[in-house]
Formats: structure tokens, sequence, C-alpha cells
């Protein structure tokens, strides 16, 4: 018997849309897990452009890949509990969050010290974005997208024809 355990990550986020930022964390992470779990938080209040099924599924397509790249096996699935709940449902044993500046790290050393008090038994997992990625936000990407900036350094060629014809701009 052996004494190995299957080593869990979750990369939780809304991925509205998925960018290289958030492509660039997937990849360094899938090298420390076995199982990588992409969970697609539901998080009205942040006004997704893609409903939750069309960021699923975007993010499966832009992931698919990744799997074969790092022998990792990843799982694209929505959730909209509380992240440490959702952490033990799935048996993560830690929670995968990218950094990009100073203001990221403030925000999420205040959710990693309440996540710890919630349970203490799932680490959270630091990746600092690579530098050419760390201006990248979903949200920023939007909004250059609805003023007709070109976001092809930001997402992939994919993401970008759905976003501009989720936009009813011209592709």
């Amino acid at each position: 018997m052996s004494k190995y355990q299957e080593v869990v990550g979750l990369y939780p986020g809304t991925f509205d849309p998925i960018t290289l930022g958030h492509m660039d964390i997937i990849k360094r992470a899938a090298k420390l897990v076995d199982r990588l779990v992409l969970g697609i938080s539901t998080n009205p209040s942040k006004n997704p452009l893609f409903s939750l099924e069309e960021r699923v599924e975007l993010v499966k397509t832009e992931t698919a890949f990744i799997e074969k790249v790092h022998n990792t096996t990843i799982e694209v699935r929505p959730f909209s509990s509380l992240l440490m709940t959702y952490a033990e449902e799935i048996d993560a044993s830690m929670i995968i969050r990218g950094l990009r500046a100073v203001s990221d790290f403030e925000y999420e050393f205040q959710m990693t010290a309440m996540n710890y008090k919630l349970n203490p038994d799932v680490e959270t997992v630091f990746l600092m974005a690579d530098p050419s990625y760390q201006a990248i936000a979903s949200r920023l990407v939007k909004e250059i997208a609805s003023f007709d900036g070109d976001i092809s350094a930001f997402v992939t060629p994919h993401v970008r024809e759905k976003m501009l014809a989720k936009m009813g701009k011209t592709v």
C-alpha cells in the first residue's frame, strides 16, 4: 500500500475572461500538483461579461493542452460556495493565488489569514506573475475592448474573438 497522497490544488477566480496572466499561473501551478482544479466563481458582484457556462467552456478550451504538457489532471468546475468549503469538497490541500502587485498582496494577505482560521490544513501558495503579465487584469481587458482597443497582447486569439463577438464588435 502506497503512502503517496494525490496533491490537489485549487486555483479559484472569475476568469472573465481568462487572460494570458491566468494562463501563466495555471501552467506553473500544474507543475506543483497532481490535480489542478480551476474553480470558476459565480461572483455576480463583478458583473461578468460571460455567463458562468461560457467562462467554464472558455477556460476548458484554453487549458486543454496543459494536461498533456505537464502530465497533470486539470478540471474546470464552477462553484458558488465559500472558497474553503469548496476546497474541502474537492480535497484540495492548497489554494493557488497569483500576485501581480503590492495591492494584490495586501488583499491576499487578509484573505489567507481568514482562510487559515476556517481551515488551517489548506495552504495558500502564491505565484508571482511573470513580469510581462503583471499589468493584466480581466477588468482592464474588458474596458480596453469596450473602447475598441487592441487586447491581443492580453488574451489568446480565441478569447479575443469570443470577447469581441460578445460585445457586438467586429472581429
